[in-house]
């Protein structure tokens, strides 16, 4: 069993889930590369409005979890989420799936 931080905007969004993992990866590009760090926080902020459309290049993954979606954070790094109904888990930003 993984925990992970939870986030509720307001009762129009999705819950904002963060995994240890993707937490991990957002206080590597902290330390390492503010840049990335910032666009990392523009594409939780995106996907949070909208998981399927917007920044980044949103594709659904066909061979991961069903659900599962990922978006550009460099030509290397993406950051790969699940849409569920009533949450959205933020499982990684660092590397391709």
């Amino acid at each position: 069993m993984t925990y992970g931080v939870r986030l509720v905007l307001s009762k129009k969004t999705r819950a904002a889930v963060f995994q240890p993992e993707f937490i991990e990866d957002l206080r590597f590009w902290v330390e390492t590369d503010r840049k990335l760090a910032l666009r990392a926080f523009d594409l939780i902020e995106a996907i949070l409005r909208d998981p399927f459309e917007g920044i980044g290049k949103p594709e659904p993954l066909k061979y991961f979890t069903p659900g599962a979606w990922s978006r550009r954070l460099t030509q290397e790094h993406r950051v790969v989420y699940l849409v569920r109904e009533e949450q959205i888990d933020f499982l990684q930003a660092r590397y391709h799936y």
